[in-house]
């Protein structure tokens, strides 16, 4: 498969410090590719560099095969489209004259294609209403929008759903996936909101402290995550005493404390408890009973995407 972009030992310094050390990856056309790392692990920097906004100190990525350095990366360019950090609009003019005015600056001979990228974005009703009274989630479609006047087959969208409600999130998701799998158009993004990602993205990067630590794509990320079992206690404390007795590896994802009754009153916490792997479930429930710990409910799960990246990289999620 023919890749869109390849990066190989791209660096970023500034003064005191290195925004990217050594990013080598490579995405493959057609492909949604979530770019996952904590705030500071360089996605940003390293949009900006993609897209010529900033030189790299050393390295070299390439655009449809076109090294960064040669003259043709001007018009690789013309195949991509960005919205990096925040969306480019004119506050004080409509979503129609947003595009009329990127038409120009692109030097393209008519306004043809407007009426529809609006329709495509969900903007098509807006009328003469300025953009800076649009939702955040309308600005973000703008945004997109202005990015795709040129017809590119290449778009980076960076944290394309951070602010935004749980209906303009959905709205963001179907949007990307309708210009990847109706426009053949591919898609590098980055977003804090990992099991959101998980709903789109056919390809992985995982970015820590400017390093690119592992790709991979949706499918081999399905085999590889760790299996998982979530029981509902009535008791966590007991539980996770259970647990390490056991020997089991867990994690206590909620507690609600609650009184006990008769004399003793003793303070409890119901809540979840994750436990990895495949233990053997009669024996561990029948464990938890002699602690006095009822099991409520239990369902098998797959790792997450986020605890998978904090298992790769260590320390706190992308947030």
């Amino acid at each position: 498969m023919e890749d869109v972009l390849t990066v190989s030992g791209l660096v970023k310094r500034y003064r005191r410090s290195a925004a990217l050390q050594g990013v080598t990856m490579r995405v493959p056309r057609g492909a949604i590719y979530g770019l996952v790392g904590k705030n500071g692990a360089g996605k940003t920097t390293l949009f900006r560099v993609i897209c010529g906004l900033q030189e790299p100190t050393e390295g070299e990525y390439a655009l449809y095969g076109v090294p960064c350095g040669e003259r043709r990366i001007l018009e690789a360019r013309k195949r991509m489209g960005a919205v990096v950090e925040t969306p480019a609009i004119y506050l004080d003019m409509s979503a129609e004259d947003n595009l009329k005015q990127q038409y120009r600056i692109l030097g393209l001979p008519s306004f043809a294609g407007i009426r529809e990228l609006l329709e495509l974005v969900g903007l098509s009703d807006t009328g003469h209403k300025k953009a800076g009274n649009f939702s955040l989630g309308m600005k973000q479609r703008l945004g997109i929008a202005v990015a795709l006047c040129g017809s590119p087959d290449f778009l980076i969208l960076d944290e394309p759903t951070n602010g935004l409600d749980p209906q303009g999130i959905i709205e963001m998701r179907e949007l990307i996936l309708k210009l990847n799998r109706e426009r053949q158009i591919t898609v590098l993004l980055s977003s804090h909101i990992l099991d959101e990602m998980s709903r789109v993205a056919t390809h992985y990067g995982f970015l820590d402290q400017g390093r690119i630590v592992q790709e991979i794509d949706a499918g081999s990320f399905q085999g590889s995550r760790r299996k998982s079992v979530a029981l509902a206690v009535s008791d966590t404390e007991a539980a996770s005493r259970v647990m390490t007795e056991c020997g089991l590896e867990y994690e206590i994802l909620s507690g609600l404390s609650v009184s006990g009754r008769g004399e003793e009153r003793e303070s409890r916490a119901q809540g979840e408890v994750l436990v990895y792997g495949e233990p053997e479930l009669g024996g561990l429930i029948l464990a938890l009973a002699r602690e006095g710990c009822r099991v409520h409910s239990v369902q098998e799960r797959d790792e997450s995407l986020e605890s998978y990246y904090i298992n790769l990289v260590g320390g706190g999620s992308c947030e």
